[in-house]
C-alpha cells in the first residue's frame, strides 16, 4: 500500500469512527412534521406609540418565551426570524387554539381598583368612559364592573406562580410578587379597595389584560381599611383548577408584549402523520437503497459492490452531520436525504466510466492504474456538478423557510459527504481491492475491464446526434410549447404556502367522494373551498383564511358525512406572507438561474454557460406546465423540487460541457465543432443513463411508497430527472453548436451535411 492509499485509508477510518460515534451518541431533532406539533410564525406590528423594530422584537421573544415555558410543553424552540417574526415550535401540542390565544395577548398588563357595579344599561361589549379616566368591564363572568385609573402595569410585577395549598384549603391558587414601586403600589391599591365593606365590588382589584379582565379578586376581610398589603406579595384564591390556575399565573407573569404580534402562519401537523412519513421514508430509503446498490452491482460488478458499500458510509456520515451540527431533520429534508443517496451515485459512475475508458485505450492496461487515472480525469466534472448542486442547496437555505429551507440544508450536506465517500472511502476500496493478485489476475470481475453495455451499441452504431442540431432545437421547441399551453390553458395552481389560505387534511374510515365533501362545505358557507383526495381515505381541503370558528365548521361538515374524521394536518397562511413567499420563489428562481450561468461563465466559456442557462429555463418551464395539466398544486416543496431539478439538469450539462473542453484542448483545431460535441455526447452517455437509472430506482422508491406527503415531491423530480436528462444532449448541445456558428463564425462549424467521425 502506498503512502498516498494510506493516508486516505487513515482519513477515512478517522471520519467514519468519529461519523460512527456522534450517530450513536448524539440524538438527531426531528422537526415538527415527523414528530408532531404546532409551529405558530407571528409578526411584530408597530403602533402609534411603539416601533416594532428589532430590539422590541428582540423583547417581545423573551415574552413569549416565558409564556411558552408556563405553559408546560415539552422541548418548545423560540427563535426570531428576520426583524419582525418569530417562529415558535410546540411538539405534541395538536390544538394550538389556546397556544395561540396566549401568545396573542399583547396588550398591556394592568390593575385597577374598582369603582362599584356598572348600571345594567352600559354597555359592555367595549371599553365605555363613565368618567375621566373611567371604564366599563365585564369581569370574569359577565359582570359589568366600573374601573378606575390604571395602579400598578406589568412592569411592576416580579413573578407568579400557581401554587397548591394542600393543608391550608385554599387549593389551587396564584401568588403574585412585586417589586420596585410596584410593593407600595399594591399597598396603597388595596388599602385602598379594604375600606369597603365585604361583598362590595369596590372591595376587589381588577387584572386587565387585552382588555379584558382575567381575574378581579376581592380584598381579603381580615385586611383593615388604608392599610393595604405591604409585603409585595399577596395570594389569589378562588375555585381554581390547575389548568386554570396555571394560565391566570402564565398571563400575570408573562406581562404585556412591547407591541402588537399578528399570526401569519400556523402549522398543525397529528403525530400519526410523522409517523406515517418516517416509516415511509424509511422503507423507500431502504429499498431504493437496495435497488440502486443492486443495480450499480450488475453494472460494474465487484467496483460496483464497493460503490454500493461507499453508499452506506455516505448514509452515516450524512446522518452523522446533521446530528453533530444540530440540524432539524423535516420532511422534505428526509427527502432530500433520500435524493442525495441516489444523487451520490454519480460520482462512482463518473470514475468507472472514465475507468473503462482509460483500461479499453491502453495497450497494456492495468485495472490500478486506469482507475487512479479514472479519478484522476473525472475530478473536474464531479467538482463542477457538485458545486452547482451546492448552489442550488444553498439558495435553498438562504431564500426559503420553513421544511423547504430544512431541505436545503440536507441536500448541501449531502452533496458534501458523496464527495468525500466517493473521492476518499470509494478510492481507498477500490485501489485497494484493485493492488490485490488475485483480482489482478481476473480483471473482468472488477467490471473496469469492460466498456459495458451502453457504450458497446454507441461504439457499434456511431450515431451522429448533431448532424442537424437544428431538428433537435425544433423538438424542444414543441415540447416547450406543449407544456407552456398548459399554464395558459389550465393556469399554475399555487399552494396556499403561496396565496395564504388554509390547508386541512383528513384521513377518513372508509373512502369519501371528495365531490360530496364539496356538496357539503357549499352547504355549510364554503364554496370555494378545494377538495381532492389523498391515497384512499386522505381528503385535503383547501380554502380561503379561516378563522378556528370557520375551520370547526368544515371540520364539522366532513364528520357529518364520516364520523370517524380525523384532523391530521392544519396549515393556516396569512395573504400577507403568502404574497411574499411568492416574492421570494421567484426570486430564488431568478438568482438560482443566474448563480449557475456565472458559475459555468466562469467555468466554462460564456456560449456554453448561456447554453446551459437556455436548457434550465426549458426545464422550468416543462416541469411547470406538466404540473400544471395534472392539476397538481405549485408550492414551497414544488419549489424544492425545482431547485433541485435545475442543480441535476446543470450537473449533466456541466458534465458534456467539461468533455467537450477536454476534447477541444487536445483535439485537432481544423475539427468542426459539431463533431467535437456529438463525441463528447457519445463518451458520456454511459454515464449520463448509469447515474440516471440509479437516482429514478431512488425516486420511483420514494413515489410509490413515501406516502402522500412526499408523491408530488417525488413525481416533480422524476419528471425533472426525465427532462434534465433530455435537455442537456439535446437542448443545451444544440444551443451551443448555434451559438458557436453565430458568434465565432471564423472557427470551423457547419450545419447539415456529415460529420466527421
Amino acid at each position: 500500500m502506498n503512502r498516498s492509499l494510506r493516508v486516505r485509508a487513515l482519513l477515512a477510518l478517522a471520519v467514519l469512527a468519529l461519523s460512527l460515534y456522534v450517530a450513536a451518541t448524539v440524538p438527531i431533532r426531528l422537526g415538527l412534521d415527523l414528530r408532531g406539533g404546532t409551529q405558530i410564525v407571528l409578526e411584530t406590528r408597530s403602533t402609534p406609540t411603539t416601533d416594532a423594530d428589532s430590539a422590541a422584537t428582540d423583547r417581545t421573544l423573551e415574552v413569549l418565551r416565558g409564556r411558552i415555558d408556563a405553559l408546560g410543553v415539552a422541548e418548545p424552540t423560540l427563535v426570531r426570524s428576520g426583524d419582525h417574526r418569530i417562529i415558535v415550535e410546540l411538539p405534541g401540542v395538536q390544538d394550538p387554539k389556546k397556544a395561540a390565544a396566549v401568545l396573542g395577548r399583547t396588550a398591556q398588563l394592568t390593575f385597577h381598583p374598582v369603582l362599584g357595579a356598572a348600571d345594567e344599561a352600559d354597555d359592555t361589549s367595549r371599553p365605555l368612559p363613565k368618567r375621566p379616566r373611567e371604564r366599563v368591564l365585564p369581569d370574569e363572568s359577565g359582570t359589568p364592573l366600573r374601573l378606575g385609573p390604571t395602579s400598578l402595569t406589568g412592569e411592576d410585577v416580579k413573578e407568579a406562580a400557581a401554587r397548591f395549598d394542600q393543608q391550608g384549603g385554599a387549593g389551587w391558587h396564584v401568588t403574585v410578587g412585586f417589586e420596585g414601586t410596584g410593593r407600595a403600589g399594591w399597598a396603597d391599591l388595596t388599602g385602598e379597595a379594604a375600606c369597603h365593606a365585604p361583598g362590595d365590588p369596590a372591595r376587589r382589584v381588577a387584572i386587565v389584560l387585552d382588555d379584558k379582565v382575567i381575574s378581579s379578586p376581592q380584598v381579603d376581610p381580615s385586611l383593615a381599611c388604608g392599610t393595604g398589603i405591604r409585603d409585595g406579595a399577596t395570594r389569589i384564591t378562588g375555585s381554581f383548577s390547575p389548568e386554570e390556575a396555571r394560565e391566570l399565573s402564565l398571563l400575570i407573569d408573562g406581562g404585556a408584549l412591547p407591541v402588537p404580534v399578528e399570526t401569519v402562519e400556523q402549522r398543525t401537523v397529528g403525530p400519526t402523520l410523522g409517523a406515517q412519513a418516517i416509516t415511509a421514508s424509511a422503507w423507500a430509503a431502504a429499498i431504493g437503497t437496495a435497488l440502486t446498490s443492486l443495480f450499480i452491482i450488475v453494472v460494474y460488478r465487484l467496483m460496483g459492490g464497493l460503490a454500493a458499500l461507499a453508499l452506506a458510509c455516505y448514509g452515516l456520515l450524512s446522518y452523522a452531520a446533521l446530528a453533530a451540527l444540530g440540524a432539524t431533520l423535516t420532511l422534505p429534508g428526509l427527502a432530500g436525504f433520500v435524493l442525495a443517496i441516489g444523487m451520490a451515485v454519480d460520482a462512482n459512475v463518473l470514475v468507472f466510466e472514465r475507468a473503462r475508458e482509460e483500461y479499453a485505450a491502453r495497450r497494456r492496461p492495468s485495472i490500478r492504474s486506469s482507475l487512479a487515472a479514472g479519478f484522476r480525469n473525472a475530478f473536474s466534472a464531479i467538482a463542477d456538478s457538485n458545486i452547482t448542486t451546492l448552489i442550488a442547496a444553498a439558495l435553498l437555505f438562504f431564500l426559503a423557510s420553513g421544511p423547504v429551507r430544512g431541505f436545503g440544508v440536507t441536500l448541501g450536506i449531502g452533496v458534501l459527504a458523496s464527495m468525500f465517500s466517493a473521492l476518499v472511502i470509494s478510492r481507498v476500496l477500490a485501489e485497494f481491492a484493485a493492488s490485490r493478485p488475485g483480482v489482478r489476475r481476473r480483471p473482468r470481475l472488477t467490471g473496469i475491464a469492460t466498456i459495458g453495455a451502453v457504450r458497446e451499441r454507441l461504439t457499434r452504431r456511431d450515431p451522429l446526434l448533431m448532424r442537424r442540431p437544428r431538428r433537435w432545437l425544433v423538438t424542444s421547441a414543441a415540447v416547450l410549447a406543449l407544456a407552456g399551453s398548459g399554464i395558459v390553458v389550465r393556469g399554475v395552481d399555487l399552494g396556499v404556502e403561496f396565496t395564504g389560505g388554509r390547508l386541512i387534511e383528513y384521513t377518513t374510515s372508509a373512502p369519501v367522494d371528495p365531490g360530496r365533501v364539496r356538496t357539503a362545505l357549499a352547504d355549510a358557507g364554503f364554496p370555494r373551498a378545494v377538495v381532492q383526495s389523498s391515497g384512499e381515505t386522505g381528503l385535503t381541503v383547501r380554502t380561503d383564511p379561516l378563522t378556528d370558528a370557520e375551520e370547526a365548521e368544515v371540520t364539522g361538515a366532513l364528520r357529518d358525512l364520516d364520523g370517524r374524521a380525523d384532523k391530521v394536518r392544519d396549515e393556516l397562511i396569512g395573504p400577507s406572507l403568502g404574497a411574499e413567499l411568492r416574492q421570494g420563489a421567484l426570486i430564488a428562481l431568478a438568482v438560482a438561474l443566474g448563480a449557475q450561468f456565472v458559475y459555468l461563465a466562469a467555468r466554462f466559456r460564456w456560449m456554453l454557460g448561456s447554453a446551459a442557462v437556455v436548457a434550465l429555463l426549458h426545464d422550468v418551464v416543462v416541469l411547470l406546465g406538466v404540473f400544471a395539466w395534472l392539476g397538481k398544486p405549485v408550492d414551497g416543496v414544488f419549489l424544492a423540487a425545482l431547485l433541485t431539478v435545475i442543480g441535476y439538469s446543470v450537473n449533466d450539462s456541466v458534465v458534456l460541457f467539461d468533455r467537450v473542453r477536454e476534447l477541444t484542448r487536445r483535439g485537432d483545431p481544423g475539427s468542426l465543432f459539431a463533431d467535437t460535441v456529438n463525441q463528447a455526447i457519445l463518451q458520456t452517455l454511459p454515464r449520463t443513463v448509469n447515474t440516471g437509472m440509479g437516482a429514478a430506482f431512488m425516486l420511483t422508491a420514494l413515489a410509490v411508497l413515501g406516502g402522500s406527503s412526499l408523491t408530488d415531491f417525488a413525481l416533480a423530480l422524476l419528471i425533472g430527472l426525465a427532462v434534465g436528462t433530455y435537455s442537456s444532449v439535446f437542448t443545451a448541445a444544440p444551443v451551443a453548436i448555434r451559438l458557436h456558428q453565430r458568434f465565432r463564425p471564423g472557427k470551423p462549424s457547419r450545419e447539415g451535411g456529415a460529420v466527421t467521425k
